[in-house]
């Protein structure tokens, strides 16, 4: 979904390809490919082993989902960059893998932002809850923490952001060949390159209000920690620290795979278009950078089970409850062994 220079015909990917791009990177995401693959095949035979007992449940379920999608694409993306499966290879990533790979990841980034609101009303919003069920009424943490509500958000997301980013693949239907191959803007029609810059829009523009959503509720989350660390001294000091460690490591992860990106995209994308006073160096650097930064954005597939570990309480016991019952089956063949022997 990143602009491809389509206009300055002289300067084409490859030009801004560099050993970083073409040799690095390849490596780096076939290792992320292996982790990945590993950690959330963990993470969903847990998820879906176990029932969707509250909303947050249900949105970790579809970050997991979200993220095997985005695990489909890396094998492409390496064979590609390694020049495995000629110029048609690349024509499918333009038209199907970078499509599904953008639109997994803003999922992604919607659902972290859902998650913080439902932790927002569940720490700040707990007493207002309790007034409200007592006079009974709904309450906003019922509503966000509500089953039936989670799926329906679900069910909206994934719609929307389909009906969004299909025509991105339906509309690069240009006749292909080793010459425009690599040039993903030069295969959409006139209006899948319109649609293009509209559905780019659209979704840096969600980046930033969930940015705007994180910024606020873990403001008045910590604001609230502190202040019952303040009430309780003694033991407050325990639970504020494990609240910190739970609760804000989605902050942190957003902060280090989708914020560098998304600074790093804004200048890219001015320096792709065709009145852009950005000199070949500049256009150059700026491309090194968006690769990079792209990369810590697809890091996040591995960093999502840790999520789920410290904020989920039945991903973590059932996590838990996995090791002991190996640990004790790997122990159980010695004991029989030694037994045998007496």
């Amino acid at each position: 979904m990143d602009y491809l220079n389509s206009t300055h015909h002289t300067t084409n990917q490859s030009d801004l390809s560099s050993v970083f791009t073409r040799q690095v990177l390849p490596v780096l995401y076939a290792v992320l490919c292996v982790v990945g693959v590993s950690l959330n095949s963990v993470a969903a035979w847990i998820f879906f082993r176990v029932s969707s007992d509250s909303g947050l449940v249900v949105y970790l379920k579809n970050m997991v989902v979200a993220d095997f999608l985005m695990l489909v694409t890396f094998p492409f993306r390496v064979a590609a960059e390694m020049g495995l499966g000629g110029w048609r290879l690349h024509v499918a990533v333009c038209r199907y893998s970078a499509v599904l790979f953008y639109s997994s990841m803003y999922v992604g980034i919607l659902f972290i932002g859902l998650i913080s609101l439902e932790r927002y009303v569940r720490i700040v919003h707990r007493s207002s809850s309790s007034c409200a069920s007592r006079m009974g009424g709904p309450s906003l943490q019922n509503i966000l923490q509500s089953i039936s509500f989670a799926r329906v958000l679900a069910l909206v997301i994934w719609s929307f952001l389909l009906l969004c980013v299909l025509p991105n693949a339906v509309l690069t239907s240009r006749p292909a060949d080793e010459e425009n191959a690599r040039r993903c803007m030069q295969l959409k029609t006139p209006l899948g390159v319109q649609w293009h810059r509209v559905s780019t829009l659209f979704s840096v523009a969600l980046f930033w209000v969930t940015l705007l959503v994180l910024a606020f509720c873990y403001t008045a989350i910590a604001w609230r920690v502190y202040c019952s660390y303040r009430q309780v001294r003694r033991d407050g000091r325990h639970v504020c620290r494990k609240s910190n460690r739970s609760i804000f490591s989605i902050l942190a992860v957003f902060f280090v795979c989708f914020v560098p990106y998304h600074v790093c995209r804004v200048p890219y994308t001015l320096s792709q278009m065709p009145a852009s006073d950005f000199g070949e160096a500049a256009r150059f650097l700026l491309f090194q950078v968006k690769e990079g930064t792209l990369f810590l954005a697809a890091f996040n597939v591995c960093l999502d089970p840790v999520i789920y570990f410290l904020m989920c309480r039945t991903f973590r016991e059932s996590l838990l409850r996995k090791v002991i019952g190996q640990e004790r089956r790997q122990r159980s063949p010695s004991g029989a062994q030694s037994l045998s022997n007496i």
